[in-house]
């Protein structure tokens, strides 16, 4: 039991930290240029529809969400 609270301890830690750091990327504006705007970024606009998913930036994002978690599981 107080093994299992530790490990549940660690983890929220490791994601309040990942949070803040996340959010303060976010403020500071990192990625503005770029973020969302990868090659492979679907974008299709015809007369007053315009449709955008980022799907490069989401494979990008949870692939280095997954080395997070990964990291700090070892």
């Amino acid at each position: 039991m107080d093994r299992t609270v530790n490990e549940l301890g660690k983890m929220l830690f490791v994601i309040g930290i990942t949070m803040a750091t996340i959010g303060l990327l976010i403020w500071t504006g990192f990625g503005r240029g770029w973020l969302g705007r990868l090659p492979g970024d679907l974008h299709y606009t015809k007369g007053n529809f315009t449709f955008h998913f980022p799907i490069v930036t989401c494979l990008l994002v949870s692939a280095v969400l997954t080395l997070v978690i990964w990291l700090t599981r070892k």
